[in-house]
């Protein structure tokens, strides 16, 4: 260049500089286009060496290129490859430096700008001879920016092939090539940063598909129910998913629970405590229909699936198969609140019956024995819907019935209607009306005004038996066993559906029968005495007891103690006219008690 004044050197430095620019934007990397920079300035632009320092990501700039025409004895440029620069050192040095246009030229007077920490190589050639003449400490330099004003890196150039400074036309050039190579660097910076982006993404991808097929193993084989459940839109509520294991739990195909829900499976008693049952770690024990038409019961955990852009999308839920354990719960609760040789409700259970049915207020004045809302406290620790699971299995088989699974979804039996919370509202116990000879009501305790009229009430029937200690002592006690077990089932047999039998202790029963008149108690005490008196084989032989039955009512405001001591009181009247066994003088019976 050194006839730069001529229009055909000119020409022939836009085509070598066309080329050049051509040869940035073909690179492929930020490697290469940094490479391609300085090797185009040094073929393109008449200068020996060139360096490009990069603006690394803490702002301080590294030497990311070199490149010289002629590699130098001692290691030449290349020597500074991947020394760094601070910031503050380079501002400092651009701002010292002569100002041509938007290049900076730093005269070899100046050296003293030049910091300690900025790579730096001096050349061996000539000292300049003119004051045109190139030093070679010298340095002339291109600041990169991008679009928006940031620096990019600074372009370094040295010893100008025509020993002279540059003049007007190669600086105008190198303004042009140093904006290209700035939009090449911009353009190579961002390639690689979605080149980047685009390995991350397709590593997440990865990672998104292994978890989507660990997910969808761990929940296809998973031992026990699975299900997803869609929280939004029209099917919400609706099972979307669920596994061959819930399929086999259930008894129903995959196509089949895909058009149900939770709220289609579960038992109507169950339905409730469903609906409380919170989305977010919520757990639920209740029952789910089968196909053959019977329950299941199950344990649901509930845990939300959220999206991060949408928030919660679908609830997982786990379904855990808890029959057998619910099944030895109710056995378990069976077996505290029923005698164990006749399998009747025990005393402690009779009572528990009879707190349900009864409440402490007495019947108001003017009551007909109308409806009243009163609460309770629940027996043994269970709610009513599944006391009603073991209460139902009263009787002398009842211990033997667990064989196949424990289902008493309804009111169970023995169990009257109105005893308590869970069964609807309190029916207050009111004692019949008795009627004189001439038909005129005689008053009655806790009743008083119109409530004179009620005619039905909950009867207390005391049964003892008679002639059971000889038996005892004659047979030897497993045949008084098998004596008690055989009255336990005619008692049974004997009763209404709905009545009560219990075994109270010992030859003591006891039966609740609500809703009946005092007339009809007394049939029933007959009948429970036809049932008792026929002989009944036992080990071969022939045996008979007799019974002493009392006739006693229960009724809100009484307490437990009174209404059985009353029935108790009246059998015992009843064994003194038959001439039974009578109490002590201390009260004690002088036949068999069992606990």
């Amino acid at each position: 260049m050194e006839a730069e004044s001529e229009p055909y050197v000119r020409l022939a430095t836009l085509r070598t500089l066309h080329r050049v620019v051509a040869d940035l934007n073909a690179a492929r990397s930020l490697a290469g286009t940094l490479q391609a920079v300085v090797e185009g300035a040094v073929h393109g632009l008449g200068f020996d060496a060139a360096a490009v320092s990069l603006v690394r990501p803490d702002g301080d700039l590294v030497v990311a290129a070199v490149w010289e025409l002629e590699e130098s004895p001692m290691g030449g440029p290349s020597v500074l490859l991947g020394q760094v620069g601070s910031r503050e050192s380079w501002d400092r040095l651009l701002g010292v430096s002569d100002h041509w246009g938007t290049l900076r030229f730093l005269p070899y007077d100046r050296g003293w700008a030049v910091a300690s920490d900025i790579p730096r190589w001096i050349g061996d050639g000539p000292l300049p001879v003119y004051a045109n003449d190139w030093h070679p400490a010298d340095g002339l330099l291109a600041p990169m920016y991008s679009a928006g004003g940031d620096l990019l890196g600074v372009l370094s150039v040295d010893r100008p092939r025509s020993g002279k400074r540059p003049g007007a036309w190669t600086r105008e050039a190198l303004e042009m090539f140093s904006l290209q190579a700035s939009i090449a660097i911009g353009n190579a910076r961002l390639r690689a940063e979605m080149q980047r982006a685009l390995a991350r993404l397709e590593k997440e991808q990865q990672a998104l598909r292994a978890s989507e097929e660990s997910f969808r193993q761990a929940f296809e084989y998973a031992p026990s129910g699975m299900a997803i459940t869609e929280l939004h839109g029209v099917g919400r509520g609706q099972l979307t998913r669920v596994n061959d294991a819930l399929c086999r739990l259930l008894g129903r195909p995959r196509a089949v629970l895909r058009q149900q829900s939770f709220a289609d499976l579960v038992h109507p008693e169950d339905r409730a405590l469903l609906e409380r049952t919170s989305a977010e770690s919520g757990r639920a024990e209740l029952r789910l229909s089968r196909r053959d038409g019977g329950y299941q019961w199950v344990c649901l955990r509930n845990s939300i699936v959220a999206d991060a852009a949408e928030g919660p999308s679908f609830l997982l839920t786990h379904v855990e198969d808890i029959e057998d354990r619910k099944r030895h719960e109710f056995q378990l609760a069976h077996r505290a609140s029923h005698d164990a040789l006749t399998g009747l409700p025990n005393g402690a259970e009779l009572k528990a019956r009879l707190a349900r049915r009864l409440c402490a207020q007495p019947q108001p004045v003017g009551a007909t024995g109308g409806q009243v809302e009163v609460a309770y406290p629940q027996p043994y620790g269970y709610p009513a819907d599944s006391y009603s699971a073991h209460a139902a299995h009263d009787g002398p088989e009842g211990a033997d019935r667990y064989a196949g699974p424990a289902h008493g979804y309804g009111l169970p039996e023995g169990l009257p209607s109105g005893l308590g919370p869970g069964f609807g509202e309190h029916v207050h116990a009111v004692v019949p009306a008795e009627y004189g000879p001439g038909g005129e009501a005689w008053s009655a305790p806790f009743r008083s005004g119109a409530a004179a009229a009620v005619d039905k009430g909950l009867a207390v029937l005391f049964c003892d038996l008679d002639g059971f200690k000889s038996i005892n002592d004659r047979f030897g006690h497993n045949a008084g066993d098998a004596v008690l077990v055989e009255v336990a089932r005619r008692l049974s047999q004997a009763v209404r559906d709905g009545d009560t039998v219990a075994r109270l202790g010992g030859d003591e029963f006891v039966v609740l029968a609500d809703g009946i008149g005092r007339e009809e108690a007394k049939d029933l005490a007959h009948r429970l005495r036809g049932a008792i008196i026929p002989p009944m084989r036992i080990d071969g032989r022939a045996m008979r007891v007799g019974v002493s039955l009392g006739v006693g009512w229960a009724g809100c405001g009484m307490s437990i103690e009174e209404v059985l001591q009353t029935a108790d009181e009246r059998m015992y009247d009843e064994k003194r006219a038959r001439g039974g066994a009578v109490r002590g003088a201390r009260g004690e019976r002088s036949h068999r008690r069992a606990g």
